[in-house]
């Protein structure tokens, strides 16, 4: 599995897991895992009260403000599943916002045969930007932890980028733990859980990558 280089970062506890889809992502998921999809679904997991505050302060480390429509992933996770409006997407990004809802880490996954050359976890620059989805809304990125590959950032804690998601013909995907080392173990267990319901959803090669 492709290697990340992680940059130096006071806070961060990052963990990075690799797939394969053999069939791509267009059969649906198990009815067992879009059940978790649910607030009060029973799971080995659960956000407690200290994530909302930690993973947003490992988030302001390089200066963003990870608040409004900026805020983190999971939180919107959290938002949507109490509103009743979480729904599937494809296997992947499911077992994503899954492990995401009940960590209260955000988590982000990406087609490996979308991005190019080298991969790192590194503070973007002040003026970055990219496109998030199919509206072609674009968020800013200074000061913003994110996954970078040779054309620039791909993906973050917050919203990742339209150019690396995935679609129902990926079949080689990333995921990125964006845990806090004020959470000790929380990525750890994250990453545990999604690699136990990614091989349930019939993924292959299921492995942790490495950082350095």
């Amino acid at each position: 599995m492709q290697q990340v280089q992680v940059h130096p970062h006071d806070l961060l506890d990052a963990a990075f897991l690799g797939c394969v889809f053999p069939n791509g992502l267009s059969q649906q998921s198990s009815e067992r895992l879009l059940g978790f999809l649910r607030q009060d679904a029973e799971a080995p997991l659960s956000p407690g009260e200290q994530a909302k505050k930690s993973i947003r302060d490992m988030l302001r480390w390089g200066g963003f403000k990870p608040a409004g429509r900026s805020k983190p992933a999971s939180e919107y996770l959290l938002k949507a599943a109490d509103g009743g409006f979480l729904g599937a997407i494809n296997k992947a990004v499911d077992v994503c916002n899954v492990v995401s809802l009940h960590s209260g880490i955000p988590v982000s996954v990406v087609d490996l045969d979308r991005v190019r050359g080298p991969l790192s976890l590194q503070v973007a620059p002040a003026g970055s930007s990219y496109v998030f989805n199919a509206s072609e809304q674009v968020i800013d990125l200074g000061g913003l932890l994110c996954l970078f590959d040779e054309s620039g950032p791909c993906a973050n804690a917050v919203k990742d980028s339209q150019r690396t998601k995935t679609d129902a013909s990926s079949k080689r995907c990333l995921y990125v733990f964006w845990g806090t080392r004020e959470m000790p173990g929380r990525t750890a267990a994250a990453s545990q859980w999604a690699r136990e319901l990614l091989v349930s959803e019939g993924a292959e090669e299921v492995q942790i990558a490495s950082g350095a």
